[in-house]
């Protein structure tokens, strides 16, 4: 077999920066600013990273956390992790420090490597309770006296295959998703998981080539940009255009000017596009897929790219999944709109009643899943998982219903959860903050329709007798203890909130009331 590090099995995601610098090792695999990286060029270096990281006392199974925008070395982090056979941890960058202190301690993570512009953050994070953080990186600006430069760290290695076998059974990634209980839960995705992820978008009829471009503007900490878009593009040999966050104008002049060929972004990114005033100026002519996915894509974006010969997908998936679940692919995005489409190729698929039976074509059930893409189990929670994979299927929480050809329509969400701007809001975790309010009797959180956001969430408050708090200080309450995204943009008063005869909330009655139309919310 050899002795080169390049013909020897040693498993797990890292190795197909490896096996893909075999092939084509001078092949553009990142784009970062003025920065073109070849595959060997990534290959080198995250051999260098990960030897360092070895070097530093780093092991397998060691967790690996960073805070970082969209950048090259977010990339180099993830593989260089991947072949030491660590487990890398990326966090949301619009969490508030306490939250952001909780997933380090959660994780219990060894190592926390931060965006200079993010620093302040991060170091604030540091300072919480039950953080055993032993090594701390700074990419770029200055590094403390109890950290290390980024860069000076790489440096520090040489740039060696290490030769791990990592088997594909071992994980790969935790990314934290709030659950119903309001404390994010650790989603524990394999190197198998991952894989699989890939070859399901590869089998599900995306046309992902090795001469393939696509801009990761959408934030690589979330499963959506990272596994539908960024891995499996790298998967097959092609090249990602890094920017380090949103920005219209700026995400329609890197695709049109690197003639980006496949493109994901969520639904308002999308319809963001379309309102730059010289929109049409841009030479999107490179063009040849639209994907989207996070929440129901508007139809004039839809019927704006399908008429210029542009096919658009719309993608169904969560953490949980890797996230490759179901597509609506270009044939059908119109004649079957609302619906989030058929299952990817390697994932099975049932609508089953409260007893775990199936239910009938067309009849309201619980969806769950079972495939190799689906994820092993929640970080530190064996009663959640064991909840989670009842009969060896994955519920997912959402209730839905399937048709004669296999396409499936959500009709609510059995968690509540909010999509706002394709980011995931928990009720639960915002009611919680409110309720320490002390003017706050009782609170519910609910999703109304939004014209960028698609969603936004409000909050509906009954207040203690005799209390009273304005809407802003209840907003300002939230935001110094939440994300700002999660938090409510608009607060509605009520005696009381509408509950049914067991005492439960009624958030659909809540939704109509202060949101509109229910449609425009829940398919």
């Amino acid at each position: 077999m050899g002795n080169d590090g390049v013909h020897e099995v040693i498993g797990g995601i890292g190795h197909w920066i490896t096996r893909r610098t075999f092939y084509s090792a001078e092949h553009i695999a990142i784009v970062d600013g003025e920065r073109r990286i070849s595959y060997a060029e990534l290959d080198r270096r995250t051999d260098q990273l990960a030897s360092a990281l070895r070097d530093r006392g780093v092991r397998q199974g060691d967790r690996v956390a960073t805070l970082q925008y969209n950048s090259a070395e977010f990339l180099e982090l993830l593989f260089a992790t991947a072949k030491l056979g660590a487990i890398f941890l990326p966090m949301n960058y619009r969490l508030a420090a306490p939250e952001i202190t909780y997933l380090l301690a959660d994780s219990g993570a060894d190592v926390f490597v931060w965006s200079e512009a993010l620093s302040q953050l991060a170091r604030n994070a540091l300072l919480g309770e039950d953080v055993r953080v032993r090594l701390r990186v700074t990419v770029g600006g200055n590094a403390c006296d109890d950290e290390e430069d980024y860069e000076t760290l790489l440096e520090s290695a040489e740039p060696r295959p290490l030769g791990m076998r990592v088997p594909g059974s071992d994980v790969a990634m935790l990314m934290y998703t709030s659950g119903t209980t309001g404390r994010p839960k650790g989603v524990m995705l394999t190197h198998e998981n991952l894989l699989w992820s890939a070859i399901n978008y590869l089998s599900a009829g995306l046309p992902i080539r090795a001469s393939d471009r696509t801009v990761a503007v959408a934030p690589m900490f979330h499963i959506g940009a990272l596994g539908l878009q960024v891995l499996p593009l790298l998967y097959v040999g092609g090249t990602v255009v890094v920017l380090p966050s949103f920005d219209a104008v700026q995400t329609l002049a890197a695709m049109a000017n690197e003639r980006v060929t496949v493109q994901f972004l969520v639904p308002s990114m999308w319809s963001a596009l379309m309102t730059v005033p010289d929109f049409e100026g841009y030479d999107l002519s490179a063009l040849e897929l639209a994907i989207t996915g996070g929440a129901p894509c508007p139809l004039p974006v839809l019927e704006y790219f399908q008429g210029r010969g542009v096919p658009f997908q719309e993608g169904f998936g969560m953490t949980e999944t890797a996230p490759s679940g179901t597509l609506l692919d270009a044939d059908h995005v119109k004649d079957k709109a609302g619906s989030i489409g058929r299952p990817m190729y390697f994932l099975q698929t049932r609508i089953v009643d409260e007893n775990d039976r199936d239910v009938p074509t067309g009849e309201v059930g619980e969806l769950v899943l079972r495939g190799p893409n689906v994820f092993v189990g929640y970080w530190g929670l064996p009663d959640a998982t064991a909840e989670a994979f009842r009969g060896g299927w994955f519920h997912t929480g959402d209730l839905g219903r399937v048709d004669d050809e296999g396409f499936i329509t959500l009709v609510d969400r059995k968690k509540d959860m909010i999509i706002s701007g394709g980011e995931n809001v928990y009720p639960i975790e915002v009611e919680q903050v409110l309720w320490r309010h002390e003017a706050v009797r009782e609170v519910a959180v609910v999703g109304v329709p939004h014209p960028k956001w698609e969603e936004t969430p409000i909050a509906v408050v009954a207040l203690e007798d005799g209390a009273d708090v304005t809407a802003d200080a209840l907003i300002s309450f939230a935001r110094e203890r939440l994300a700002h995204f999660k938090c409510p943009t608009r607060v509605e008063y009520v005696a009381e909130l509408p509950r049914n005869a067991t005492g439960k909330v009624l958030k659909r009655d809540l939704r109509k009331q202060f949101g509109g139309d229910e449609s425009a919310v829940h398919r």
